[in-house]
């Protein structure tokens, strides 16, 4: 049996229609039937999908979650119609709904039980990275996935390369899990793990709180995995335990699938932990993994993220000397507002008064959160230090609600993300921190420190392992794929190609735009000779994270009406990649045909149609371009599948 890491094994667990004896590797594509699927607010524009695609039913009630969480504070009549549709839709198909006000989703997720360790579950939201915090694979889904889920129960995924990070030495003290994954973004800022799953491992897990792990993985959406996944071990099941405790003293919350006539709740429950005990997933010794970070935690200490971005950061006990003035402050949102990040601030402020002309923003992870927080009174001294409250859920972190940035201000905020018009005007600047440092800045009225902390460079290191070969053998071939397809290769060279260049945005939301539009405007903004040079049954070759951006399917949908055979490309965004093979059509990544056409043609041209042929083999997973083999990852049935029956609805279509 070929060793396999965590993610692997979770993916087998959760994989369907395997053939007889295939083991899961980095790179299958395979059908996936995860544990739960989370919807919030997009529940209302998944519904329509739902029904477009003809489903009445829902396959397995106990498997979708919805959670009002994003638009809370919107009271205007039409998002409340909204929220009351979605109630009426969970209600009448015995769905779990959370109303509005009960805590943001991912939250929710893993107060409740449906993160489970060692199972796979997965969101309409890209901080689903979350679940991993408890040893749950939780990734990103779209909401065409989420449809298919509600119908079938199943949706695709391709198994990302994994890479490890091997946390070792002691924290010191006042250094916290933001702290930690600022210092990963910013140490390793060039892509390093760019759509890879990360698992956590190493003597420096034995120091850090389940609070601390799920900030760690919830952020590992910014330093671009597709997945942060931490080892389970006794600190995760002591947390288990002490939830099911909890929940057993609440009493019922109000869901369908909620606590039994004996008081036992469905998910967490003693003999669900006992057995996730007796048998504890982990990966096997000498497992492969793409990549191997080496990470000292000793060497960490607090630093501020941005403006703008993640990949900037700067230790705080440097730009505190700077005095950087700040309009707002935010303790809010799903990575930092639980009940260890409120006694956190409260710490800081207490006694004290927010400065004047700064407004401190603060909101629980959930209703639970706040209630303990009340109950532990650092809610109560957060109030007295002139915080302003908001309700259990998104808000500024996403641009809603109030207390957004406006022109010019200047924001310090335990949110996860910092780029421009996030919070508010794209005039401002958002800055990134710990809840201890968010705190001492409202105070100080400029970015500040709770503790001094001496001058150190933080210790981190990468190995790049080669991609073991040999393993996969010749793929199977469905009925109606084909196995081998050529095209004449056409070569657009430039990295982080986005969506926007691909397809205007201007076109977007016209909804009557048709196919052959599409494919007349298509690559406009990137090249306008595109179009006269690109023809029907060319191959696209573009460069690394190709299809960056929003998530706009017809980004996709364009090149495949405008006849193109497949895209491939040094790397994808993982949007694109979903949305490409949700519509029927293939994205593959072939990153040394990609660097052999850079080298051979440079950046002089936009476009380079060269009359070079290449033969992709589905069976052998090669390209053979002028005689010269590129190793792809195998398409596997699940892939073939959807390019087959064109799309993910036509193929949930089939298998209701």
């Amino acid at each position: 049996m070929l060793k396999q890491n965590l993610v692997e094994k979770i993916a087998q667990k959760f994989a369907v229609g395997l053939d007889s004896g295939q083991v899961v590797r980095s790179g299958d594509y395979i059908s996936i039937k995860p544990a739960h699927v989370m919807t919030h607010d997009n529940t209302g524009a998944v519904i329509p999908k739902f029904k477009g695609i003809g489903a009445g039913k829902v396959f397995n009630p106990r498997q979708p979650v919805f959670v009002l969480d994003h638009d809370i504070q919107n009271k205007d009549e039409s998002n409340l119609k909204k929220y009351a549709k979605i109630k009426t839709f969970a209600r009448e198909r015995n769905i779990d709904f959370y109303p509005a006000g009960r805590g943001i989703g991912h939250q929710v997720m893993c107060e409740e039980g449906y993160a489970w360790p060692g199972t796979m579950v997965v969101a309409s939201d890209s901080h689903s990275n979350m679940y991993g915090g408890l040893g749950c694979l939780g990734t990103p889904i779209v909401r065409t996935d989420a449809a298919a889920i509600w119908a079938t129960g199943r949706t695709w995924w391709q198994v990302p390369p994994v890479a490890k990070v091997e946390f070792y030495g002691k924290l010191k003290p006042g250094v916290a899990g933001k702290d930690i994954i600022i210092a990963l973004c910013g140490y390793f800022n060039n892509d390093e793990v760019l759509n890879h799953a990360v698992e956590f491992t190493g003597e420096g897990l034995a120091i850090l709180t389940v609070n601390q792990r799920l900030t760690i993985a919830n952020m590992t959406t910014e330093w671009g995995a597709l997945a942060g996944l931490f080892e389970i071990d006794r600190f995760v099941i002591d947390w288990l335990k002490q939830r099911a405790d909890y929940l057993a003293r609440r009493g019922p919350a109000g869901v369908p699938s909620d606590i039994d006539s004996n008081g036992i709740h469905p998910r967490l429950n003693k003999k669900r932990i006992g057995e996730l005990e007796s048998d504890i997933m982990r990966a096997d010794p000498g497992c492969f993994y793409a990549k191997e970070i080496l990470f000292d935690l000793a060497s960490v200490q607090p630093h501020v993220s941005g403006p703008d971005h993640v990949k900037t950061m700067t230790p705080v006990s440097e730009i505190r000397e700077r005095k950087i003035c700040i309009n707002k402050a935010y303790l809010v949102s799903c990575v930092n507002s639980r009940v260890d990040d409120l006694k956190q601030a409260a710490s800081v402020v207490k006694g004290k008064k927010v400065a004047e002309g700064v407004e401190f923003y603060i909101a629980a992870a959930s209703s639970e959160v706040q209630a303990k927080s009340e109950a532990e009174g650092d809610w109560q001294t957060l109030i007295d230090a002139g915080a302003i409250p908001l309700p259990p859920g998104c808000g500024p972190c996403i641009g809603l609600g109030i207390g957004l940035l406006e022109d010019g201000e200047v924001g310090i905020s335990a949110t996860n993300r910092n780029f421009k018009g996030r919070m508010g005007s794209k005039n401002a600047k958002a800055y990134l921190a710990s809840p201890a440092v968010v705190a001492a800045s409202a105070v100080a009225g400029y970015i500040d420190s709770p503790a001094e902390f001496e001058p150190g460079k933080i210790i981190g290191d990468i190995k790049i392992n080669e991609i073991e070969s040999g393993s996969a053998g010749e793929t199977r071939i469905i009925d109606g794929f084909p196995e081998i397809v050529s095209g004449e290769l056409i070569f657009c060279y430039q990295d982080n190609l986005n969506t926007d260049g691909i397809f205007p945005g201007k076109y977007t939301y016209i909804d009557d735009f048709k196919p052959e539009q599409q494919a007349g405007v298509v690559m406009e903004n990137y090249d306008p000779e595109f179009g006269k040079i690109a023809e029907k049954g060319d191959i696209l070759v573009g460069g690394y994270n190709f299809g960056t951006g929003s998530s706009r399917e017809q980004a996709a949908t364009a090149l495949k009406y405008k006849g193109i055979r497949m895209v491939i490309a040094g790397s994808f965004s993982e949007t694109y990649k979903r949305n490409a093979l949700n519509n029927g059509f293939l994205a593959i990544e072939a990153p040394e045909l990609v660097n052999d056409l850079k080298n051979r043609y440079g950046t002089e041209k936009l476009t380079v149609k060269d009359n070079i042929r290449a033969t992709v083999n589905f069976r052998r997973s090669l390209i053979d371009v002028d005689g010269k083999l590129y190793g792809i990852s195998p398409v596997g049935i699940a892939a073939q599948e959807l390019i087959v029956m064109g799309g993910l609805e036509n193929w949930v279509r089939r298998n209701l």
